[in-house]
């Protein structure tokens, strides 16, 4: 088991903390890797979609099936490309947080070390939250998977609570059974850092381990459609081809599904940060995030 010394428990993720991860603004070069491996199929043309998100190229299905059709995604869960598929969306912390620092800070067990329930996450210069950007993200992102026929379930129901616990994050996508989880943030680093990158588990000696390797195809998936969707670099100051492997992260170490953490990019990067307040753009992360996802499911 390898550790990784997360050097601070602040709640307030974006001073001087990295927004998500908990290790400091642009120390975590230290954990790139070499190239990891191609899984085949990640270079494959991308997932089609109108503006609504609803797929219309040849990753929506086969051939003469009726539920490949454009219109058929349309139709809601149950029906489309992903029917049958269950996924679960975890829009990163809770608007209310900050306003409950004891709640917040009560440490929980993730299994390589302890850590804060949850934090506040955190914002553009000008004061949009990462959990106001992470939960419209995932709010559009949940509405087209389910125009493509997945069942959706979300970690939390609104952005005017407190957490839940990443321990509880982790649960809700176990109890789900869910196909793929994928958690949804954003970065606070550096201003001059930028571009987004993809976290995926190591394995722990625990619940996690035997879907290390499929949680690697799902983060190679979204990282090509993400980067093919979006055309945001890769990050520059973490990981590698924008892929970064931890063992400190609950929502992971817990998880016995597929998952992933999604940094969609740095919130104090004064380009990136005035792209996320774009409702346009946010719609483009979701509808990559959405092809990434169907591109794994789809295997």
């Amino acid at each position: 088991m390898t550790g990784k010394a997360i050097a601070a428990t602040l709640v307030l993720c974006g001073l001087g903390v990295a927004a998500c991860g908990g290790t400091a603004a642009g120390t975590d070069l230290a954990r790139e890797r070499g190239p990891v491996p191609p899984v085949a199929g990640t270079a494959a043309a991308p997932v089609a979609g109108d503006a609504a998100g609803t797929p219309t190229g040849p990753a929506a299905g086969a051939a003469g099936d009726p539920a490949a059709s454009p219109a058929a995604g349309r139709s809601g869960e149950g029906r489309g490309p992903l029917s049958g598929k269950v996924v679960v969306v975890d829009p990163g912390h809770n608007g209310q947080n900050y306003r409950h620092p004891a709640e917040i800070n009560k440490k929980v067990n993730v299994l390589t070390q302890w850590k804060a329930c949850d934090t506040t996450g955190t914002a553009t210069a000008n004061g949009y939250s990462e959990a106001a950007f992470t939960w419209d993200v995932s709010q559009r992102l949940a509405k087209i998977l389910k125009s493509r026929g997945a069942t959706v379930k979300l970690t939390r129901d609104s952005n005017s609570g407190v957490g839940p616990c990443i321990t509880q994050r982790a649960a809700i996508g176990n109890r789900a059974k869910a196909d793929a989880a994928i958690s949804v943030h954003a970065d606070g680093s550096s201003t001059a850092n930028h571009g987004f990158h993809v976290i995926m588990p190591e394995k722990i000696g625990g619940p996690v381990d035997p879907v290390v390797a499929a949680s690697q195809k799902l983060g190679l998936d979204v990282r090509n459609a993400f980067k093919r969707g979006t055309g945001l670099a890769y990050s520059t100051y973490i990981g590698k081809n924008a892929l970064d492997y931890r063992d400190d992260l609950g929502g992971l170490n817990l998880s016995t599904v597929p998952k992933i953490f999604i940094e969609s990019g740095n919130m104090k990067n004064p380009a990136e940060a005035a792209k996320f307040q774009q409702p346009a753009f946010r719609q483009k992360i979701a509808l990559s995030l959405a092809n990434g996802l169907q591109r794994y499911l789809s295997r």
